[in-house]
């Protein structure tokens, strides 16, 4: 075991010194250092200890140094809040950090979360407008039909089925091909390139690559229906837009809302599902009580929190935050799980999931400009789909231990990779409880 670490040590200091001689290019970067992915990291739905032990200790702490800068961790809610909403000391924009030469279009970094002003400013003008309740009240006939469809054949394969494949993944994969006005071909691919655009255990390689592919897809979705635009948000866009916005940009807004409403509805739908079956209770607010709907969403939204970090941030000055001195050029990691379980947010028993909790002014969808867009959408989902599931199938029961569930290891969205569910709670629930 030392000569293996001592081995993965030799390997990372050259790995660092080569891709600092040649420029920074988080593209080479083959693995994370192990301070860095600690916020990545969960004890089944938790943080790890340590999350609450630097939360406490300092709230704005620095993990590591890489390629010469600091790589600071933000931990506590109201430094969260304050880094969130200041786009005036810190900079979105990951591509001064990856190199762009000789890169395909579909290669290039963009998307609302990873630009500033002016062009943040522009692209999201595009998209806020599709996301009003208004607009998305179309949807919700589309989402209630789904939905239905999906417990029907849930209840036709059952009563042992995998919510994961069955419900959690389907769900929202054909609401957001509605949205964008897509073809449902390539399920399984699309699935595959979703995983892999948060996972980072093969660093920052594997996700740049998973993301060229999904680009490239959605960059010939728009070409296709630049001729006969079709009724979904790319329809609309080249229709009202189509001057101003060449397949290029408008495939890179396209993938922004893929990114973000796909693979993170697919994660809650999954670990909601999980954390009502072991909450009877909450299921049955879902089922019984319609008042009830919003709260119970919001407690898993905070508890679960599955986007985990909120997209990186590089100080543009030396700044001050949480009593910490950040100097321009450092990167900094927000952990939106680590805010969301702070006492100051949520009071004496954060890590407790409590279904009759008040609403919280959580941190689960960002905050401040880069909050994200979709966010009623995803509640909407949500909503729909948990009190659905509540009703057909009340005694839903998870039929594996949670030691025997494979959780995402080192993924910037956290999730289950199957869930085993009994739809008529079969087992003894006290054979489950370890």
């Amino acid at each position: 075991m030392q000569m293996m670490g001592a081995l993965k040590q030799r390997v990372g200091k050259w790995l660092l010194e080569r891709t600092m001689k040649d420029g920074i290019d988080l593209r080479k970067l083959r693995f994370l250092p192990d301070p860095i992915t600690m916020p990545l990291k969960r004890d089944g739905l938790d943080p790890l200890p340590a999350m609450a032990e630097v939360r406490s200790e300092a709230p704005v702490t620095k993990l590591a140094t890489l390629f010469g800068k600091g790589v600071w961790l933000v931990s506590g809610y109201d430094e969260a809040r304050t880094a969130l909403a200041d786009p005036t000391s810190y900079s979105n924009d990951i591509g001064q950090f990856v190199s762009q030469e000789g890169r395909s279009d579909e290669e290039q970094i963009g998307g609302l979360g990873m630009t500033d002003p002016p062009l943040h400013t522009a692209l999201r003008r595009y998209l806020t407008p599709e996301f009003t309740m208004r607009r998305l009240a179309r949807l919700e006939p589309e989402i209630e039909r789904v939905v239905t469809e999906r417990l029907d054949a849930m209840e036709a394969a059952g009563p042992q089925v995998d919510l994961v494949k069955e419900f959690a993944f389907p769900v929202p994969f054909q609401v957001i091909c509605e949205l964008l006005g897509l073809p449902v071909e390539d399920r399984e691919r699309f699935y595959e390139l979703g995983v892999a655009r948060f996972d980072l255990a093969e660093g920052g390689a594997g996700v740049f690559g998973a993301a060229a592919h999904t680009r490239e897809f959605l960059i010939k979705a728009v070409a296709a229906q630049r001729a006969e635009p079709g009724d979904g948000l790319i329809g609309g866009l080249l229709k009202e837009h189509g001057d101003h916005l060449d397949d290029l940009t408008l495939g890179g807004i396209a993938d922004g809302v893929f990114l973000g409403g796909y693979e993170t509805s697919a994660s809650m739908l999954a670990l909601s599902a999980y954390l009502l079956a072991e909450n009877p209770d909450a299921m049955t607010m879902l089922r019984d009580d319609p008042a009830s709907v919003d709260r119970v969403v919001e407690e898993l939204l905070r508890h679960l929190t599955v986007v985990q970090l909120a997209f990186v941030r590089f100080a543009k000055v030396d700044v001050e935050l949480g009593g910490q001195h950040i100097k321009a050029g450092d990167a900094v990691g927000i952990s939106l799980l680590g805010a969301n379980r702070d006492p100051r947010l949520a009071g004496d028993r954060p890590d407790d999931f409590d279904p009759h909790r008040d609403p919280t002014r959580h941190l689960a969808f960002g905050h401040g400009m880069h909050r994200c867009v979709g966010a009623e959408l995803a509640r909407m989902e949500l909503r729909i789909a948990l009190r659905a599931l509540a009703n057909r199938f009340p005694d839903l029961q998870v039929t594996a231990r949670r030691s025997d569930l494979e959780f995402r290891k080192l993924s910037a969205v956290y999730g289950v990779e199957e869930l085993p569910v009994d739809l008529y709670g079969a087992r003894d629930r006290a054979q489950l409880t370890s």
